[in-house]
């Protein structure tokens, strides 16, 4: 008697409301040893002017753009259909992109309240009008753009997803959504999710995963694609932009950043350190609000460098699914080797080592080829050229900088060119009113770290990128405003 063997999922895109497969069928595969965990189907170019003529088409013909009530429903709907796939959600997300079950339960926990978020300012309108003078009146209104192309990178697929699209929808755009193929087995279930809502009209709502770049520089060049709402590295986000010149087309981007960590000799260390170690860590580094600037007032430097170096040196580096790890790998054996080779730069240049980290789960342990894990690592630099300071990792990487007055943290915190975020860590009352003010970033938190709510914008200063994501200038990015002048009495 022969075991059944369960057979390995298969992922289509999600194309005009129909399950679209193609001649090219790729393997999706665990970042914790390198197996395929299923397959999906690479989109032709074809499928993807499929989809972007359904989304033009459903904007032009359907309710939706017109429709308040419809697009709150479908949104609230689609909310109800995540929570009830919540655990194969998370599950799902730890294994294929390597996130510990807690990082994985708490990305899954910002989703359905952003949709709700969106359902109700769905409902919201925007506008004003007045009688300039007698027999002339003005309004103005706000339209939906139209067809809206959202890119999403792997970090965090689901919620990054759910991020630019809600705001879309809720504008009453319609959107085809390129999702990378490394979280291609989440993709497909979010897709699957997608097909379990009705309400949300055929070609509203358009899901293709891809290996490449096609389907990105096809929604870029398309003349039927409105707005372009990116998130991902500064180095494509530039590229997004020259190619959206072309057409003069509308975008949002949220790119790179280097997050500094500014302690003040006054902070509380206790609450202090596992926030530093969280911020190096959560996601294994591969976020772009990332801790990866430690920098620590002279006073305090010691000790926070020796505590930190422990706590960073204890964590533990598993599979995701494993209640006892603290840290996942990254997404693939490739980005593993490319963080590590970094490191082996930035120290031949003069970085000092504090803890080295490295390949491995275990320091010591065998390098397989297949191997994505990669211990924490903390280098100091006080050169404000260095790579470590000027250029985002994307791993568990961080600097540890020293500071003497609050003149020299604010010039150093400021020194590179992206401006995403940065965390203040003090007592001091009038320092905490003082400093963000004196920050070049988007967001800046005070005596807290990677605290984001729906109804407040997010998003980068400088070369960290520009639009909002979040709150009510999320949804402007995919509307446009009419001036209506009416003469006569």
């Amino acid at each position: 008697m022969t075991s059944k063997v369960e057979a390995l999922p298969v992922r289509a895109n999600w194309i005009n409301g129909e399950w679209r497969k193609s001649e090219q069928k790729n393997a999706a595969r665990s970042p914790v040893n390198g197996d395929v965990i299923g397959y999906y189907y690479e989109p032709s170019e074809e499928d993807v002017e499929d989809a972007i003529q359904a989304a033009k088409s459903a904007f032009a013909r359907s309710e939706w753009r017109h429709n308040r009530h419809m697009r709150a429903k479908a949104l609230n709907d689609l909310a109800d259909q995540l929570e009830k796939r919540r655990e194969e959600i998370v599950q799902l997300l730890s294994k294929e992109n390597g996130k510990v079950l807690g990082e994985a339960e708490f990305e899954f926990g910002l989703t359905p309240p952003k949709l709700r978020y969106y359902a109700a300012l769905a409902l919201t309108d925007t506008g004003r009008s007045a009688q300039i003078q007698q027999g002339l009146h003005s309004t103005l209104v706000s339209e939906p753009i139209g067809v809206a192309g959202v890119i999403v990178p792997w970090n965090s697929p689901v919620i990054l997803s759910v991020r630019s699209f809600a705001p879309a929808l809720a504008a009453g755009c319609t959107c085809v959504v390129k999702m990378p193929a490394q979280t291609a087995l989440v993709n497909g279930l979010l897709a699957e999710i997608i097909a379990d809502t009705p309400s949300i009209p055929a070609g509203v709502l358009n899901i293709i995963t891809e290996s490449g770049d096609m389907a990105s520089k096809k929604l870029v060049d398309a003349k039927e694609v409105e707005v372009i709402s990116y998130t991902g590295s500064t180095q494509v986000g530039r590229k997004i932009m020259e190619g959206c010149s072309k057409r003069l087309k509308r975008m949002s981007l949220e790119l790179g950043g280097k997050t500094p960590m500014i302690v003040f000799d006054d902070a509380d260390l206790d609450a202090v350190i596992p926030t530093l170690v969280a911020g190096i860590t959560t996601f294994t580094g591969q976020f772009c609000m990332t801790g990866s600037r430690i920098l620590v007032q002279s006073g305090i430097a010691g000790e926070v460098r020796k505590r930190l170096a422990e706590a960073l040196s204890a964590v533990q580096v598993g599979p995701g699914d494993d209640p006892g790890s603290q840290m996942g790998p990254l997404i693939d054996a490739a980005n593993a080797a490319r963080v590590d080779q970094k490191v082996e730069e930035i120290i031949a240049g003069g970085a000092e080592v504090i803890v080295r980290g490295g390949r491995g789960q275990t320091e010591g342990s065998e390098v397989s080829e297949n191997d994505a894990y990669y211990r924490p690592t903390l280098l100091a630099t006080q050169d404000l050229n260095s790579p470590l300071i000027q250029e985002e990792v994307f791993g568990p990487v961080a600097s540890f900088e020293m500071f003497e007055t609050e003149e020299e943290a604010v010039k150093r915190a400021n020194a590179t060119e992206y401006g995403l975020s940065a965390s203040i860590w003090t007592a001091d009352r009038d320092r905490s009113l003082r400093m963000p003010d004196k920050m070049e970033a988007g967001t800046v938190w005070v005596n807290a770290w990677a605290v984001v709510f729906d109804q407040f914008e997010e998003g980068g200063f400088k070369q960290s990128g520009f639009g909002r994501l979040n709150g009510m200038t999320a949804l402007a990015e995919f509307q446009e405003y009419k001036h209506v002048v009416q003469a006569g009495y």
